[in-house]
């Protein structure tokens, strides 16, 4: 029998799939990885933009499947990031290894309920989110637009291998979805009539079987803390993008109550319970009880709050008794949505009641919903050691988890310090980009502080020099949704048709971000989703915009609690919970203008308290090393030069659809993996060719033809085709084109 490959075979063969070139900190974060496996120990890694660092752990877990029979866990904050490893990286993988390995790897993606459509849903087995919708819609779809909406999702129901939202394009507001969905806590479960036809027992099933699984932050933290099993067993978890672990938990395991949520329970209930008066009563009670007090922390409850909730969990634990289903008795889609909703009230109310010592209880203010009593954990270090890293290795990767020159601050967070910690190793394998060469970090230091109000006269002339020198290509990253917007409707007005600007919230992130990929006049504004994850390599983005130092809000109550702890046992609190928090999400914004080796651009902070605020040196080494500069002529002048120099957009890739594992697949339904070498000649192409074992379609041999005319760089074109040097040069050759050769311009 053959010896095992090595990591080092397998390594370069998954790079060479990818058309790519082995880099030091690749390599170094792989035998890592493997030696954190083979310890036992858990491994923190930075590896900078462009290390290659998918491929870093995706092949030490694919040569771990194999000699344990178990499957590796990879958990990603971003679909972005899930779509990049389940449509580019695994794909190639798979094929590279298949030699190597002497079968194929296998791969599964998975999301929670809420992200597939639901079978009995659509068959009428629960009742409609807003009363009478489906029926309406099945046969008039002049409803109105949501109507034709739902009317659009069950055409699609019927024809989607997945069910999964994302195939789905144009997307459909929550509303609409809703009317085709159920929640992990509304499904029926085996007792559900289509249990057979379901989209994710079915994806899930299939997951079961594969070498890698891809899912994310919430749903892998889900599944740890509240022992439901959807994932398989596994002793290797991964968790890219890991920056952002923390506050994913906390969201997971964030609850609310509102006095109309109350109510809803109360009215899904129905006719099922002779006793849902008093659990509507007990709705107003509270509803009235918040409606009188002020936004923040609650240091303690009201004596009118603690009675509300009291009512609340009392009322709800007997509608609960009435809603237990009789044995024998057949699923009912109603009585397990009531179940679901009074089950969340009852639980919600009696954890506030109680008051834990780590819980922080406040109030906040929602434009549609009115007050909203929020209750979430001040830290979730010791829930994150015991139920993540026990029992598994756990390697944690991003670009940003090393500040001040050590770990430490991110480990904390995640209970890898103080007595009883896990043993576990820190490591920075660098980036491989020449950042002070590819981008400038421009500091408007002459305008005014960022104030509470929204953006300044100043700012906003600032923003529309910035993106007319840049002729658009421009990424706006915003503190807040109200920044973004109105950024967006003046920068319309001003600018006219000549440079589309598109903010979010106007369509899914993914449509919007194909949008501004594809059309290098376009701008897209943003706030915290843009700010990680978003990957536009190429002249499409050659200006990311920052409107101010994102700081968490003086009177966000997590965050204020923290940092009061902190301060309580001798800490600098602003430093360890505000000056942190800000430092990753500059580190995660900048890095979005720098995705390759051939990047050039500038990215704006037009907070000036970047240079004159105490902490300023502390944020600034956080960040990628750009040329940093506050000259506004020399930063205007580069753009407009980069602007008139810009080769054409990137290539960009449409959703496709997806089968139960959330591999591509064709209409057919038959599952295809993206072709890595050798793919099949093409067929019926007069001017098709193939050179170094790849089929040259018509599309493509356009692109070099546009490519040879514009003046890129063969060193430009094995980024952009993601094949060696040798094949593009032969078929250049072949169509009679010159291509220019030599070192990328700094």
């Amino acid at each position: 029998m053959a010896p095992r490959p090595t990591l080092d075979q397998l390594l370069h063969a998954a790079v060479a799939a990818v058309g790519g070139t082995e880099r030091p900190g690749q390599v170094e974060m792989a035998r890592a990885v493997t030696a954190a496996i083979e310890r036992e120990e858990h491994l923190l890694v930075q590896a900078g933009t462009g290390t290659g660092k998918s491929l870093a752990y995706l092949v030490p877990a694919v040569a771990h499947a194999f000699d344990t029979g178990r499957p590796a866990v990879v958990a990603t904050a971003t679909l972005a990031l899930q779509a990049q490893i389940v449509d580019r990286d695994m794909p190639r993988v798979a094929t590279a290894l298949e030699p190597l390995l002497g079968r194929r790897p296998t791969y599964a993606l998975v999301k929670g309920r809420r992200n597939y459509v639901c079978v009995n849903k659509i068959e009428g087995g629960f009742p409609d989110e807003d009363d009478g919708l489906l029926s309406v819609a099945a046969v008039d779809a002049s409803a109105g637009r949501l109507g034709q909406e739902v009317v659009r999702l069950r055409a699609w129901a019927s024809e989607t291998e997945s069910g999964d939202r994302d195939e789905l394009v144009p997307g459909v507001p929550e509303r609409a979805w809703r009317q085709v969905s159920v929640s992990a806590h509304e499904c029926l479960g085996s007792k559900c009539p289509f249990v057979a036809e379901c989209f994710v027992e079915r994806a899930r099933a299939a997951a079961k079987e594969v070498d890698v699984i891809v899912t994310n932050h919430s749903f892998m933290a889900i599944d740890a803390f509240e022992g439901r099993q959807m994932l398989p067993e596994h002793d290797l978890l991964v968790i890219d993008e890991a920056h952002e672990l923390v506050d994913r938990v906390t969201a997971t395991i964030t609850d609310e109550l509102t006095g109309a949520m109350v109510k809803t329970a109360a009215k899904k209930t129905g006719r099922l319970s002779e006793n849902t008066q008093p659990l509507d009563e007990a709705g107003d009670l509270l509803a009235s009880a918040l409606e009188p007090m002020e936004e923040g922390r609650l240091l303690g409850l009201p004596d009118s709050v603690s009675l509300a909730l009291a009512r609340i969990r009392d009322s709800a634990r007997v509608v609960q008794s009435d809603l237990k289903p009789t044995p024998g008795q057949d699923a009912d889609g109603a009585q397990q949505v009531a179940r679901a909703a009074v089950e969340e009230v009852h639980e919600n109310a009696e954890r506030i009641l109680e008051e834990r010592e780590l819980d922080v209880v406040w109030l906040g203010q929602d434009p549609r919903r009115g007050p909203v009593l929020h209750v979430a954990p001040m830290s979730v270090a010791m829930l994150v050691r015991d139920k993540i890293f026990s029992d598994r290795t756990v390697v944690l990767t991003s670009a940003t988890l090393e500040l001040g020159g050590t770990f430490d601050a991110v480990a904390g967070t995640i209970g890898l310090r103080g007595e009883g910690a896990p043993a576990w190793r820190g490591l920075d394998v660098g980036s491989p980009f020449d950042y002070p060469k590819q981008a400038i970090a421009y500091v408007a230091a002459h305008l005014p502080p960022p104030g509470r109000d929204g953006a300044s006269d100043e700012s906003l002339d600032e923003i529309e020099q910035l993106v007319r020198a840049a002729g658009g290509r421009t990424l706006g990253l915003f503190s807040s949704t109200r920044a973004a917007q109105t950024a967006a409707e003046v920068m319309r007005a001003r600018l006219g048709d000549d440079i589309p600007i598109l903010c979010q919230g106007e369509d899914q992130i993914s449509t919007l971000v194909r949008q501004f990929a594809r059309d290098p006049r376009t701008c897209l504004f943003g706030t915290l989703t843009l700010w990680q994850g978003v990957d536009v390599p190429g002249s499409s983005c050659q200006l990311v915009i920052i409107d101010r130092i994102p700081f968490p809000r003086p009177d966000d109550p997590l965050a204020s609690a923290r940092s009061q702890a902190i301060a309580r046992m001798g800490g600098n609190g602003f430093m360890a919970v505000s000056a942190t928090h800000a430092a990753l999400r500059l580190a995660q914004g900048a890095g979005r203008l720098v995705r390759r080796g051939d990047d050039r651009g500038v990215v704006a902070f037009l907070d000036s308290r970047m240079m004159s605020a105490r902490y300023a040196g502390f944020l600034q080494r956080s960040l990628p090393p750009f040329w940093p500069t506050t000259d506004k002529g020399m930063v205007l002048a580069a753009l407009t030069r980069l602007d008139e120099t810009a080769p054409a957009p990137l290539t960009v890739e449409e959703p496709v659809l997806r089968s139960l594992t959330g591999a591509r697949t064709d209409q057919d339904g038959t599952e295809h993996p993206r072709p890595v070498a050798p793919p099949p000649p093409v067929a019926d192409s007069a001017r098709s060719g193939v050179t170094s074992g790849h089929a040259w379609t018509d599309e493509q041999d356009e692109e070099l033809r546009d490519a040879a005319e514009s003046g890129m760089l063969l060193d430009e074109l094995v980024d952009h085709f993601e094949l060696p040097e040798a094949a593009i040069a032969a078929r250049a050759d072949q169509l009679g084109l010159t291509l220019a050769t030599g070192q990328l311009f700094d």
